[in-house]
């Protein structure tokens, strides 16, 4: 169904209003945007803040182009690609053509949003496009306006000389899908066609993928192109008229999604009615989609044609309504019956009160019109009813001047980069004061005859005279100004342009100057007077010109005099309210009068300075009003507004916002006299004469910009339980941030993570042959057939299992008896000791001797461990983990020994979080200590006594305490900065620790005795460290800023070595398996989770993404890592590093250092196990042996050998 907007043959209709100019998203300076360069082919890069999907692919940066659309590489010549589509790179041609803004009337406005008003905009546009979708949310949008832009060769002399179009183009992103909205206001198109190489071709809409790789990457071709228009300026019309989203010249498009694409798809919704009413019609052809095939098949056509209607029977009823022709030549008119009409009226207007009242002044009241909305300033104030300002008060103005000039004949520019431009007028006098900061010496002096750099600040709050109006009250704070100067008698030329945003937060009019051209040359120590001008302002619709001929003289340093003088013209462009007529009560004229003109270049500060009094009046001499509320004398308070009376009589009125009798006005603390004035979840800052509302943390604006609600927190589906993923014994939910997450079957599972079926290992054979396969849920065991003995996975003949070599040993040792009756041992001789499983006990003992000592797993002796009779040495099990007995899980999946915790700091706290073999069991977690007023950072545990230590940084200390209960110890607590990191060496009784401020390691015995510092230089920020005892590696790593770093050494301080110096940001966590022999950390700048081997220094990337680690600890194939951001406790996987639980707890605070608790400590041992190593105080292993250590205190009986052993 075609939507009639405009003017032809008259007739009943079913028809819906168009869109218009006011109803595309806003745009402009003042709400962010940034302008492209005026020209004929200009283009800016844009870094995305989201990812964009477009087509098959994945981009963080656009293009910006003149020439109708943003693409996803730099784009090549316009010459290669108008009129010779598709081209060779990917391209959003939202109106392709040759453009140009060089005439500065046209402007090209870009920007990224993420405000709320903006995402639900976009993302109603889109919901009412694909009625049928679900969860559209977009999170992230880019903004691109075309204003009043030129088409090349537009001056036909077809009554469109002066053409220009206006359209927008809006990419909504989601963090799976990409969304293009296309605007096109009806009133604004007024051009389909550009001429390229002196021929008229039509514009094009549509989407081009660019060349894309062939199969294998052997060659490349060029992808597809999905065009919306076609070649005849009739469908390029009909833009404005049709739709595919249900409002007529919006047209939405999903143009690429992850992890699958298929085809561009167009909205569905084509047809939307109203109520029927009296119109005219133009027979338009609307466009026809065309899908260009390349390497890809064609898509599916851009909208889906209505049945032909059939002829009413009822002549006297006759409608019109408009159908789209087959072929865009030959229109039609087809004529059917009202009763038909049967159809449900679909209302989409913005331009209501309702929808917009936000968009009007706090200051300002909302009116409806027949065809939509103004704002009015209420009684007190003056403006646009956007902008409002009370009257009387005065008024600041704060901006950045950008650009260059040439001085004189100087060949070389002076740029201007962000240079500050501050202006202050007192609005019931006139005068405006302005100051332009670091202008060097070498154009200052030649600036002083440019007062027009703030000029206007001046006209828009010129002292009024009776009848006039000046510009803010007439046009707000909105404007474009534009002015050419032709100075006399040399031509040198200047362009000012500037871009006025309205009143900001801080009641200050915002402004943008760009300055380019060429000044002459004032001399240093010269100084400038300007005489006193009058301008006469043009007035009409959403345009104001202005032109005057300034004079100037100069005074010389030596003393004598120039005269010179500039032509000035000037305009100011603004979009007044189209519903009312507001310019018809203004004169067409009217006459600004400067004098009082004071200009000085102050070399010191570098600032330029004017100053002037400016009143709006009437264009005709006449008798000067001698009321001083006209005149500027009249004693009034700067903050009160003069009103006359009779003659010469006047009073004074304190302005609103302030109090007093006129003469003297101070501020009112709206605030402290209106505490709710704000209303909740919002806090009140008070400003002369205002005040503004700040809504608290959490909270954000809603949609009419003054009410607070609570901000829009992500939901974690996988923690809340409210996925649709497969059970939890089959499939695990993995969170992605804000409200996503993905699912995953669970190894020995194949499916979608939605529905996960169990597979069958036993079909692929993996047990022995002489075994038994049993397939399980998830898993299989294999059992050794009768007569068989083994694992199920290795099996030999005969009914009885192997004896062990501990029971080898033994029974030997036992056969060497002469007794008959029971073995037993010969004098002197040993007999090993057998666990119940027949490993040997990691203590022997010779019973005949006395004597014991410890040994390994084949029961060889520990060399050192030896003991004399009566005394036993602390030996570690080598058997921690039973072997298995029956059926066996995996031959890849060991067994966890239950019975290990979690612990983690929180601020004043330590909590314990137990674990059911590798996952959280979040509801037994407890606080295991409080320590209050304290901020616990690193904790570390010893597996031998069961104790954890931790530092605290508020009170420099590092202390412990037993798990079990009872008093907590403070070990060291001296000659301490910032200690940051622990780590527990369980084998030597030893304990290392990081200083972030005193930058150096140290390490002593763990009750803190005998302290030594290991490094002190080449440390600039070190926190995590970690001890690997059994190899005798110590390993940290240094956050500086300027140089992060993970660095390993012996543990006796030799060998030092950096292992990782590049791609780190800030490497907070850090992590060692000796199992995997992989060393993995966390690192908050650059958000992701790396592990390397450090050995062949293999390095690999597990995760990125991530928020703000700062701990991480290995356990039982995960990664576990707490979150300051999150304020939450992550587990991932070691392996893909796919995120699998999150603990958030009760009490929400940053979480600061995390450590494991083993049921039994790890398997191992190394020199300094057994009577610290022979050493008088520190022994401190190393690879392969270890090093006798003397504290750094003086201490008299401490022996240090001469070599290390």
């Amino acid at each position: 169904m075609v939507l009639v907007c405009s003017v032809g043959l008259l007739a009943l209709l079913v028809s819906v209003q168009c869109l218009t100019r006011e109803q595309l998203f806003d745009y402009g300076i003042q709400f962010g945007d940034q302008i492209l360069d005026s020209s004929t082919d200009s283009v800016k890069a844009l870094e995305l803040q989201q990812t964009l999907y477009f087509f098959k692919g994945k981009f963080d940066k656009v293009y910006v182009s003149t020439n109708g659309f943003i693409s996803m590489a730099e784009p090549s010549d316009e010459s290669e690609y108008l009129g010779k589509m598709p081209a060779s790179f990917g391209m959003i041609a939202a109106f392709l053509g040759d453009l140009d803004t060089t005439d500065g009337a046209g402007y090209v406005y870009f920007r990224q949003d993420k405000s709320p008003d903006v995402l639900q905009r976009a993302a109603d546009h889109i919901r009412q496009a694909f009625p049928s979708d679900e969860e559209i949310e977009p999170t992230h949008t880019v903004i691109v306006t075309w204003e009043n832009v030129l088409g090349q060769g537009s001056e036909r002399g077809d009554g469109f000389e002066f053409a220009r179009n206006t359209f927008q183009l809006v990419v909504a992103n989601m963090y799976s899908a990409s969304y293009a909205i296309l605007l096109y206001p009806e009133e604004k198109m007024q051009f389909g066609s550009t001429l390229i190489d002196d021929v008229d071709v039509p514009v094009e809409v549509g989407f081009n993928e660019g060349v894309v790789p062939g199969w294998f990457g052997w060659s490349t071709t060029q992808g597809s192109y999905y065009r919306v228009t076609e070649d005849s300026e009739e469908s390029v019309s009909a833009l404005a008229l049709e739709t595919n989203s249900g409002q007529p010249g919006i047209w939405v498009f999903e143009i690429g999604t992850s992890p699958l694409f298929s085809s561009i798809v167009p909205g569905q919704v084509t047809e939307v009615t109203e109520v029927t009413s009296e119109e005219t019609v133009v027979d338009t052809p609307a466009p026809e989609p065309t899908s260009v095939q390349t390497s890809e098949p064609p898509y599916e056509p851009l909208t889906s044609r209505p049945e032909t209607l059939s002829e009413s029977s009822t002549p006297d009823e006759f409608q019109y309504r408009y159908v789209p022709p087959q072929q865009p030549q030959n229109p039609e008119v087809l004529i059917i019956d009202e009763d038909e009409l049967s159809v449900n009226v679909f209302s989409y207007n913005y331009e209501t009160c309702s929808s917009n009242k936000h968009k009007c002044s706090a200051f300002a009241d909302c009116r409806d019109y027949a065809d939509g909305y103004c704002c009015h300033c209420k009684p007190g104030y003056y403006g646009n009813g956007k902008d409002c300002v009370a009257e009387g008060k005065p008024q600041r103005m704060n901006g950045k001047v950008n650009g260059r000039l040439y001085v004189g004949n100087s060949p070389s520019p002076v740029e201007f980069s962000s240079n500050d431009l501050h202006s202050y007028v007192v609005a019931n006098d006139g005068r405006a004061y302005i100051a332009v900061s670091s202008i060097p010496a070498s154009i200052g002096p030649s600036l002083q005859p440019l007062p027009a750099l703030g000029e206007a600040i001046g006209w828009a709050f010129a002292l009024e005279q009776p009848n006039y109006h000046n510009g803010f009250s007439l046009i707000g704070g909105v404007f474009t100004r534009q002015a050419e100067v032709i100075f006399q008698p040399g031509n040198e030329r200047l362009t000012i342009r500037q871009e006025f945003g309205g009143i900001d937060e801080h009641d200050h009019l915002v402004v943008s100057t760009h300055l380019d051209g060429r000044i002459p040359e004032v001399p240093r120590e010269a100084t400038v007077q300007i005489e006193p001008y009058n301008e006469i302002y043009q007035y009409s619709s959403n345009l104001i010109t202005s032109s005057s001929r300034r004079d100037y003289t100069v005074n010389m340093p030596d003393g004598s005099v120039r005269k010179h003088s500039y032509l000035w013209t000037q305009s100011i462009r603004f979009q007044s309210c189209p519903h009312e007529e507001l310019m018809s009560s203004v004169p067409d004229s009217q006459q600004l009068s400067v004098d009082q003109i004071f200009v000085m270049y102050d070399s010191g500060n570098q600032l330029i300075r004017f100053a002037m009094s400016n009143k709006i009046g009437s264009i005709h001499s006449g008798i000067p009003e001698q009321n001083p509320c006209f005149t500027g004398r009249h004693g009034c308070d700067t903050n009160a507004v003069c009103r006359p009376a009779q003659g010469k009589d006047f009073t004074c009125e304190c302005a609103a916002g302030f109090t007093g009798d006129g003469r003297v006005c101070y501020d009112v603390d709206e605030c402290s006299e209106s505490p709710q004035i704000c209303g909740s979840y919002s806090v009140c800052i008070n400003q002369p004469g205002s005040f503004r509302c700040e809504c608290l943390d959490g909270f954000q604006f809603a949609s009419d910009g003054r009410t607070c609600v609570e901000t829009e927190r992500p939901v974690d589906h996988c923690q809340r339980g409210t996925h649709d993923c497969d059970a939890p014994e089959r499939a695990r939910c993995r969170y992605t941030g804000a409200s996503s997450y993905v699912c995953a079957c669970l190894p020995g599972f194949s499916g979608d993570g939605r529905a996960c079926q169990d597979v069958d290992e036993c079909q692929t054979a993996r047990c022995h042959s002489d075994a038994i396969c049993y397939n399980t849920q998830g898993s299989f065991t294999c059992q050794c057939r009768p007569g068989f003995h083994g694992d199920g996975f290795s099996c030999t003949p005969g009914s009885g299992g192997e004896q062990t070599a501990c029971e080898r040993h033994r029974a030997a040792a036992l056969a060497s008896t002469s007794s008959s009756f029971r073995p037993r041992p010969a004098l002197g001789q040993y007999v090993p000791s057998c666990d119940g499983y027949g490993a040997y006990e990691p203590l022997q003992c010779h019973a005949g001797l006395g004597q014991c000592w410890c040994v390994d797993a084949s029961g060889q002796e520990i060399p050192g461990s030896r003991t004399e009779a009566g005394r036993r040495p602390m030996c570690i099990d080598y058997n921690v983990a039973p072997p298995l007995i029956g059926p066996t899980p995996r031959p890849d999946i060991s067994p966890l020994t239950p019975g290990a915790d979690l612990l983690f700091a929180q601020s004043g706290r330590i909590e314990l979080l137990p674990l059911d073999g590798s996952r959280m069991s979040a509801d037994k977690a407890r606080a295991l200590l409080h320590v209050p007023g304290k901020v616990v950072i690193a904790v570390a545990y010893d597996c031998v006594e069961q104790t954890v230590y931790w530092s605290d940084i508020t009170q420099p200390a590092i202390s412990r305490a037993a798990i079990t209960g009872g008093q907590t110890s403070v070990l060291v607590s001296r000659d301490l900065g910032s200690p940051e990191g622990i780590a527990i060496d369980h084998m030597s009784r030893n304990m290392y620790w990081t200083d972030s401020i005193l930058d150096r390691i140290e390490v002593s015995r763990l009750d803190g005795s005998h302290r030594r510092v290991l490094f002190d230089n080449d440390l600039i920020n070190p926190r995590p460290i970690i001890t690997d005892p059994a190899h005798g590696h110590l390993y940290w790593a240094d956050w500086n800023r300027d140089g992060p770093k993970i660095e390993r050494s012996s543990m006796d301080g030799t060998d030092r070595t950096v292992l990782v110096q590049d791609g780190l940001g800030l490497p907070n966590g850090l992590t060692y398996d000796p199992q995997t022999r992989q060393l993995c950390w966390a690192d908050a700048g650059t958000r992701r989770v790396e592990c390397m081997d450090p050995f062949s220094r293999l390095r690999r990337k597990l995760t990125e993404g991530i928020q703000y680690p700062f701990a991480i600890v290995s356990y039982g194939g995960k990664l576990f890592y707490t979150d300051w951001r999150r304020e939450a406790v992550v587990a991932m996987e070691h392996q893909d590093g796919m995120e699998v639980e999150e603990f958030l707890p009760q009490r929400r605070s940053r979480t600061y250092g995390i450590t494991i608790t083993y049921p039994q400590c790890p398997a191992g041992l190394n020199y300094c196990s057994a009577e610290n190593g022979g050493c008088s105080h520190l022994c401190l292993p190393r690879p392969g042996g270890f090093s006798c250590r003397c504290p750094d205190a003086r201490d008299g009986s401490c022996v240090e050998p001469d070599q290390n052993f």
